[in-house]
């Protein structure tokens, strides 16, 4: 049982209209520890709203993280990539519907064979690398497309059990990942070994961040593979777990942990 085929379900029910899939970006950024740590580090490292920056979002999905670029950095254009025709095609269509295609167009790449040279300050890798087995190749060439002093911002799963595996029997609750993690020596000396400096790997969701995701994400995602009806249950499930959830979320931004299940990365290009 995984939960990306729920999550793409969803994702289906809020594109039908531009102000659903907004109000389903909002619900995303509330709703995952992740945006709010990948939110505070990107907001870290470029603190001025105003710089021009050109941004590459590899590997974008449902697209909320180029949207919320767009609002932080009025000034940016970004390039949104994906591997999945369908999720461009959708994010194209979004970013037209709202006027903003001057500043952002998402594009179907492969990253292992993205070839943009000294083009980006800024790439948000989220959610992607433990889904290529070739992740040297893919640092390579965000670095490579990056422009000097260029800074990567990387959110992946941690090899303590940020899969949601914990043992050699387990089997990943995401599914379609090739690996179950990164160790922070890991990401660290391969990063390094690619041409990146001032390589900085910290660990999320610690102890109050894998709770709060096992109640807001795990349990909810477990419920409605046993039937979507209880879908229309959510709202109450939520009501209730949601105060305790944004807390946890919270201390954990806030804490630094000795491990999590995931980590956040950051590194400048040489």
């Amino acid at each position: 049982m995984h939960y990306d085929p729920i999550k793409e379900q969803l994702g289906k029910v809020f594109n039908k209209k531009p102000s659903l899939r907004k109000l389903f970006y909002l619900l995303l950024d509330i709703l995952l520890l992740r945006s709010w740590h990948v939110h505070k580090t990107v907001s870290a490292c470029f603190s001025s709203p105003a710089e021009e920056l050109k941004i590459l979002d590899a590997g974008m999905g449902f697209g909320q993280y180029t949207w919320w670029m767009l609002k932080k950095f009025r000034k940016a254009t970004i390039t949104a990539a994906d591997i999945k025709a369908e999720q461009v095609k959708d994010c194209n269509n979004f970013f037209n519907k709202c006027n903003i295609s001057d500043r952002v167009k998402a594009i179907e790449a492969d990253l292992t064979q993205l070839s943009t040279a000294d083009t980006y300050d800024l790439i948000l890798c989220v959610d992607v690398m433990e889904h290529i087995l070739e992740d040297t190749l893919v640092f390579k060439n965000f670095n490579s497309s990056l422009k000097n002093g260029g800074t990567l911002v990387i959110s992946t799963p941690s090899d303590k059990g940020g899969s949601d595996v914990h043992g050699d029997s387990d089997e990943s609750f995401i599914g379609e990942h090739v690996r179950d993690g990164y160790s922070v020596e890991e990401i660290t000396k391969k990063l390094s070994e690619c041409g990146f400096k001032d390589v900085i790997a910290s660990y999320t969701y610690g102890t109050p961040g894998s709770i709060a995701w096992r109640l807001s994400m795990k349990l909810p995602v477990i419920m409605l593979s046993w039937s979507k009806i209880l879908f229309l249950f959510l709202p109450l499930y939520y009501l209730v777990v949601m105060p305790f959830c944004l807390l946890l979320n919270y201390f954990d931004l806030r804490m630094r942990h000795r491990q999590g299940t995931g980590l956040l990365v950051t590194a400048v290009k040489k």
